[in-house]
């Protein structure tokens, strides 16, 4: 199981890990060892509440493929189980920020010195431009 928060958790189940070879530098043991984790969760078919499951599928997030599983790729540390964990806490990042509920907005309206403000830059704008023209000459 892992914790989420004090009220959400995850079946190991639901969680599917590979190892792979890492990318970039790192000698002759990045050719050897498959020291890289792909982590994939599928958001659809897993226990979390609806709302964080829409929420999830609604964000931006590039890692989330279009058949709805998040694929989060962790090679930062020469060993395997330390980048499963690192892995596994970005999950709980990504599942913690769909909890969060956005503030819906609350639309505002022009102060009044705005709206004088907007009304004397047209009168110059206005001025200017007859000033320009040849009825006022």
């Amino acid at each position: 199981m892992i914790r989420i928060n004090d009220r959400l958790t995850l079946p190991d189940e639901e969680i599917q890990f590979s190892a792979i070879r890492a990318q970039g530098a790192g000698g002759q043991n990045v050719n050897k060892v498959s020291s890289a984790i792909h982590l994939r969760f599928d958001i659809r078919g897993s226990s979390l509440p609806n709302q964080v499951k829409e929420r999830m599928l609604d964000s931006k997030d590039q890692r989330i493929t279009a058949d709805g599983v998040l694929v989060i790729k962790a090679q930062n540390h020469r060993s395997q189980d330390k980048n499963r964990q690192e892995a596994i806490s970005r999950l709980r990042q990504v599942i913690l920020d769909a909890t969060q509920v956005p503030k819906k907005r609350i639309p505002t309206r022009p102060g009044r010195a705005a709206k004088q403000k907007r009304l004397d830059s047209k009168k110059k704008r206005a001025m200017l431009k007859k000033l320009r023209s040849r009825d006022y000459e």
